[in-house]
């Protein structure tokens, strides 16, 4: 086993740490008065951070050690950290990558980040405020994403006059609250950064403590890495082939060990071979490590392609489209059980739905309770199912290969991060039966190309009214048709759902399913819903094939609808007497580019006459 990334020249290995807490904790500073009083500044840091301190510190005529961290405008104009600023320093034991992480609530994904390679945790609480909600989030945080080694810094002892009573009073209530977070090893540190007590050298003004300082702790504590001791995993980033005489497959040693002659299994396929060469930068060499790029030659011609994970046939990882995960969401959106994202996981990105949320976990008392949705910063366990089977390891296992990333499939924000716990097997013994009546027979049988032509708009928009009239026009013309309606389900299939976001996702995800049904009978299947989520709409789209799917988007008026409304709805919703009514209280979001915009407010026959024109022209009828 290596000692973390060790290097081989100068015998000093590599530890990756990061500093977070609540708000205004001092992390910045700590980090800043550290680097300052180990000597670890050049020159010309000295004389940048002299006149930043001058220009935009908040100590006055002293140095303000948080702008060696704070490079941002905005967090020296505030006083605060909003990214995660990474400092790379060596001292004569060790060499130290550090990631001072923010405070903020709302930035607690980036605080995530800054978790996901650290080995080491220094989390800050200050003496006057206390054990804070954040400060329990952000260790939680750092449990779930595998860190085993934690001080904890109990910062600004000189505004309390550096009293003993105050630190152990603090330190005890911090122990009972992490006792059930596995860390290894956690130490408890009375520090005051702003006067550097405790940071590199001990504190004159609290002779009752005697432990070692910060930097002391920090180049003694003993973290080894353990993914090279691991089984070798390596997802296939890139396939180069400059020329017919070469092809490698290119990606970064996630876990494990590499040398040329071991046999390498492709996880999809179970398909083995040699390795005959390891190409890195500076060319051929006989190993890889974990960390390192290289572009692996095998001495078959298999199917390999990016997503694909290389591993030992001793010893492979899983390989399945459904698995049990920790989730942190990310995003001011909650998530919703049911609706698709997108997941990244190694250098697979799938698309993705969260089956079923188990629970939330409370990250003060750790307290699991049912819940329909994650909100911002909240943690969940949640049965994921992919698109397509994915290789993967537990992350308690394999950190590298046991993590993921949720993206917006819209915005392609990163909205949530995982941790997987285990595969589920629930649908193994599940296949899909071969039908000797195909859907092209049936269609053949039926003289018409099948469709589903989604009608959304508001409540009162004319939705039902539209459709209703345009399914007698296509019945007319001799068209098989169905009607799906948003009150009649709700009468019979979705009787069950109420209207919470999380249950009109429920409920369009039924309907989507029930009209690709519909489709693969041969018939023209109008939808008539409000539906007002764009990420459910455009899941039911992704179920049918290019051109099945035509949105219609009936425009009218909130005032229009409203004045349509003869039970009164939109009254009683505005009145406050129906929660979480579309339009109102909760969001219409309006198509983007629909197939067909109608006026809600023009004649219905005119609305008709465009749709069948839409028909014609794309081939329908």
């Amino acid at each position: 086993m290596r000692c973390l990334a060790e290097n081989t020249e100068t015998g000093k290995d590599l530890l990756r740490f990061l500093t977070c807490g609540s708000v205004d904790d001092g992390k910045s500073t700590l980090i800043g008065r550290l680097l300052w009083d180990a000597k670890l500044l050049c020159d010309d840091q000295i004389v940048a951070i002299e006149a930043d301190s001058q220009r935009s510190g908040s100590h006055g005529q002293d140095i303000d050690f948080a702008l060696l961290l704070d490079g941002l405008q905005a967090e020296r104009e505030q006083g605060i950290t909003i990214d995660v600023a990474y400092r790379f320093f060596e001292t004569q034991h060790r060499k130290f990558i550090v990631a001072d992480t923010p405070g903020h609530e709302q930035y607690t994904r980036n605080m995530a980040t800054g978790a996901s390679t650290a080995d080491l945790a220094v989390i800050l609480v200050d003496a006057r405020k206390g054990i804070l909600t954040q400060t329990r989030r952000h260790s939680f945080i750092a449990s779930l994403m595998g860190i085993r080694h934690v001080i904890l810094v109990i910062n600004k002892m000189d505004l309390v006059d550096y009293d003993a009573a105050v630190f152990y009073s603090l330190r005890a209530t911090y122990l009972d609250f992490a006792e059930g977070l596995g860390f290894e090893t956690l130490s408890c540190l009375p520090v005051s950064a702003l006067k550097g007590d405790n940071v590199c050298a001990a504190s004159l003004s609290m002779p009752w403590f005697d432990g070692a300082p910060l930097l002391a702790q920090l180049e003694a504590v003993e973290v080894y890495s353990s993914a090279d001791s691991l089984p070798f995993r390596m997802p296939v980033q890139w396939v180069c082939r400059p020329d017919l005489d070469f092809r490698g497959f290119c990606g970064t040693v996630s876990s494990g060990h590499i040398a040329v002659g071991d046999t390498v299994v492709v996880a999809a396929s179970g398909q083995t071979s040699t390795v005959r060469r390891i190409v890195s930068f500076d060319g051929d060499r006989a190993e890889a490590w974990q960390g390192d790029a290289v572009n692996l030659v095998i001495a078959d011609e298999i199917d390999i392609s990016r997503g694909d994970t290389l591993a030992v046939p001793h010893d492979c990882p899983d390989f399945a489209d459904q698995f049990s995960a920790r989730i942190l969401w990310m995003h001011a959106d909650p998530l919703l059980p049911n609706r698709t994202y997108l997941i990244k996981i190694g250098t697979t990105v799938s698309g993705v739905r969260i089956n079923r949320l188990d629970c939330r976990i409370n990250v003060n008392t750790f307290e699991r309770t049912a819940a329909e949705c994650l909100a911002l910063n909240e943690v969940g366990v949640c049965d994921v199912a992919v698109d397509r089977a994915v290789a993967f390891d537990s992350y308690a296992a394999n950190r590298g290969t046991g993590r993921f990333i949720l993206i917006d499939r819209y915005s392609n924000d990163t909205v949530g991060c995982g941790m997987i716990l285990h595969a589920l097997r629930r649908a193994t013994n599940v296949y899909r039966h071969a039908e000797t009546v195909s859907k092209s027979a049936r269609v053949t049988l039926m003289h018409q190309k099948p469709c589903i032509l989604w009608l959304t708009g508001l409540s009162g928009s004319g939705k039902s009214t539209l459709a209703n009239v345009l399914e007698q026009h296509l019945h007319g013309l001799g068209c098989h048709t169905m009607l799906l309606d948003g009150d009649n389900i709700r009468h019979s299939l979705n009787r069950d759902l109420g209207f919470t976001d999380a249950d009109r996702v429920e409920n369009i995800r039924r309907v989507g399913e029930v009209a690709k049904l519909m489709v693969e009978a041969g018939l023209i299947v109008l939808v008539a819903f409000i539906s007002p989520f764009r990420s459910e709409r455009r899941m039911v789209r992704e179920l049918m094939e290019d051109g099945e799917f035509l949105e219609i988007f009936v425009d009218t008026p909130f005032d229009v609808c409203c004045r349509r409304d003869s039970k009164g709805l939109y009254a009683k919703a505005l009145n406050g007497d129906i929660p979480n009514f579309t339009g109102v209280q909760s969001p219409y979001e309006v198509p983007e580019f629909p197939e067909l915009r109608v006026d809600g407010t023009a004649d219905v026959a005119t609305s008709t006459e465009a749709i069948l024109a839409l028909l014609r022209a794309r081939g329908i009828l």
